[in-house]
């Protein structure tokens, strides 16, 4: 970033981009992150400005040019290094793409319309709508499943010439402070979590009725926080507030975080390293399916029962709940408009659900990262009417400009100013830490 007026502009990092400067109210932008080498890099010789943490951004135009020319071996203004188009490699799997501003407000405005229009509006959520309250998402440049895949790839290998490069002390400090940053969003506890603008909105869209169900793959029990009730709503993969008695079914919705990690902790050390220091919770019992253990450590209260209450989540392996499964795929199929927000539509058989909306099927998608229904939401009917809405960025960016075209703009200050009351009601309805 370049200072200029004692504000900082966003630059290109593309060194020969014409217009350098990345302007987000008219310009497509992309955000990537590379496995950075252990050992020195010259970087004199790159093409790209990349920081010391492997990151980089580009005017979407740009950063096609570099694909273009990595991949089709086209003739441009420059030639990449073996070893820069093994960084831009790496870098291509965790591409974060954002709209111009004025993109997505044309775009607001034609989904208000597909939603006026709707009769059976449903929402499908992923970790995205919930990234501005604090969880980090899993894919694109930051997510924890890609840096999980980035820990594991030796770049130095890949790398064959010697290469030389010394971070500034101020990239270094920078570095630090995003770690720190990024450790502190992973520590918040899910008790001081609180809805999004998002969330707020989905729950007023609902209440005015243009949206009819939520089905979610979010745990973290923000939904039902924000208001909406439980028969509006499939939590597929469990509602980390929620814990379920093993013998009469009976379920508690609680202000607090409920599942028990020590136990889960015990048995996945157990399996990973054949010993542990962990002791064993006495009611801990290894789950068959996902080999965790999903006790809480509390018992049923109902009268003649005590049975153990075990949490709802569903980890991998685990089987999705056959009834929430079951409203969920009913209100895929009334579906004539579905809104996917924050996902990348990936995780099956959750994604299967979004084939199953009635034809011709309109999708709205709101995400950062490119999914495999991209195409389907430029659709045209006979009359070259656009089905659906492809919008790239943050839902609460999206959202904000959204019920603009929802609310009538008296409507919309008084709910926008009531939202410190409503964030007074969450805290009532968490327990505080």
């Amino acid at each position: 970033m370049n200072e200029k007026n004692n504000h900082f502009v966003k630059m290109c990092d593309l060194k020969y981009c014409k217009s350098s400067t990345l302007d987000e109210v008219e310009s497509d932008i992309v955000e990537v992150k590379t496995v950075w080498p252990k050992r020195r890099v010259k970087t004199s010789e790159f093409h790209i400005n990349w920081a010391a943490n492997g990151e980089a951004r580009f005017h979407e135009h740009c950063w096609t040019q570099i694909i273009s020319s990595i991949k089709r071996n086209i003739r441009s203004a420059f030639k990449f290094s073996s070893q820069e188009k093994t960084l831009v490699k790496e870098a291509e799997k965790t591409a974060e793409f954002r709209n111009a501003h004025k993109k997505i407000i044309e775009e607001a405005k034609h989904v208000s319309d597909l939603i006026k229009s709707s009769e059976h509006c449903v929402a499908f959520t992923g970790a995205g709508i919930s990234t501005s309250a604090g969880i980090g998402d899993y894919r694109g440049k930051s997510g924890k499943w890609t840096e999980m895949d980035q820990n594991e790839i030796d770049v130095d290998h890949l790398l064959s010439d010697r290469i030389e490069h010394t971070p500034s002390k101020k990239a270094k400090l920078q570095t630090e402070e995003k770690v720190m940053e990024e450790a502190e969003e992973d520590g918040v506890p899910y008790e001081a979590l609180r809805p999004t603008y998002t969330h707020e909105a989905l729950q007023k869209l609902m209440t005015d009725r243009y949206l009819k169900y939520i089905i979610s793959q979010n745990g973290d029990g923000l939904h039902g926080l924000s208001g909406v009730q439980g028969d509006k709503i499939s939590e597929l993969h469990g509602n980390v507030f929620l814990e379920i008695c093993e013998k009469c079914k009976r379920q508690y919705n609680r202000s607090f975080y409920v599942m028990d990690d020590v136990g889960s902790q015990y048995f996945e050390e157990l399996d990973d390293n054949g010993k542990t220091d962990i002791k064993k919770p006495k009611y801990a019992v290894k789950c068959k399916k996902c080999g965790l253990s999903h006790r809480t450590g509390r018992k049923c209260e109902s009268k003649g029962c005590s049975g153990y209450l075990h949490d709802s989540i569903i980890n991998f392996r685990d089987l999705l709940d056959d009834h929430i499964f079951k409203q969920a795929e009913v209100n895929s199929e009334k579906c004539d408009l579905m809104l996917c927000l924050g996902t990348t539509l990936t995780v099956t058989p959750a994604s299967d659900l979004v084939e199953k909306i009635k034809k011709p099927q309109r999708y709205v998608i709101c995400n950062r990262q490119l999914t495999d229904k991209d195409s389907a939401c430029s659709s045209t009917d006979k009359d070259g009417n656009i089905h659906g809405s492809r919008i790239f960025g943050d839902c609460d960016t999206f959202f904000k400009e959204l019920m603009k075209n929802i609310l009538d703009a008296d409507e919309l200050k008084k709910w926008e100013s009531e939202r410190s009351d409503r964030m007074k009601v969450y805290d009532s309805q968490r327990t505080q830490a």
